[in-house]
């Protein structure tokens, strides 16, 4: 019972933040789980995520990301356009954990996407704050964001699976 609640109030929103920092990944590791069979999506709507073809998809786009986000053109996370990416991925895998859960899709879409806000806005301006005033280039702050938001998928993804 508690876990199934630390899944609802702490894994849920935690993905949210992960997919706030960072768009794909807790994506990918959810699909991950759910290939390796840890993530219960057989019978669902979102069998597809246990594939293995969908989980290297997922991969290959999240490393993307990852170098995508150092280069010096990319846009902020708060943009319209790759904030509603966020918006849309982070929902997406809160709907999917509740439907792994037994749970309604739309109480997961709802503690998700607040995460989601959360993670984009907080990690936007810690990122830039950091770099601001300890004079630090952005790429190791963004690679500490990097570790960051696979920690917490995987750790959400944890929970989630027991």
């Amino acid at each position: 019972m508690a876990l199934a609640v630390m899944a609802w109030v702490v894994a849920i929103p935690l993905l949210g933040i992960a997919s706030g920092m960072r768009t794909l990944t807790p994506m990918a590791v959810l699909c991950w789980y759910a290939y390796a069979g840890y993530l219960p999506v057989e019978g669902t709507w979102a069998f597809w995520t246990a594939k293995l073809v969908t989980a290297i998809i997922f991969t290959v786009l999240a490393l993307g990301e990852l170098v995508g986000d150092k280069l010096p053109w990319a846009p902020n996370r708060i943009a319209p356009g790759p904030l509603v990416a966020r918006i849309v991925f982070g929902g997406l895998v809160s709907l999917i954990v509740a439907v792994t859960l037994n749970g309604s899709g739309s109480e997961g879409i709802i503690l998700g996407v607040p995460g989601v806000l959360i993670g984009a806005f907080a990690s936007f301006v810690l990122r830039r704050d950091i770099v601001v005033r300890s004079g630090f280039k952005d790429w190791p702050v963004a690679l500490l964001e990097d570790i960051s938001a696979i920690g917490f998928s995987v750790f959400a993804m944890g929970i989630v699976t027991g």
